[in-house]
């Protein structure tokens, strides 16, 4: 699943790091969903939507 992960966290000046604390996750993780290797469970998607003050289709798109 493609998304906007990363350009939405560079618009913040938030490195990967950042947003793993602020969500509650591993660098890693974040690393993974920016780089489509892992799609995030729905919790952790509502929890990244809810961040960014988006909805879910705004960030997650269909491939």
């Amino acid at each position: 699943m493609k998304n906007r992960l990363k350009v939405l966290r560079a618009e913040r000046d938030w490195s990967q790091q950042d947003l793993a604390e602020r969500l509650q996750v591993s660098r890693q993780s974040v690393n993974a969903i920016e780089t489509d290797k892992y799609d995030p469970s729905l919790p952790l998607a509502f929890r990244i939507a809810d961040l960014f003050g988006l909805s879910i289709e705004d960030i997650f798109l269909k491939d």
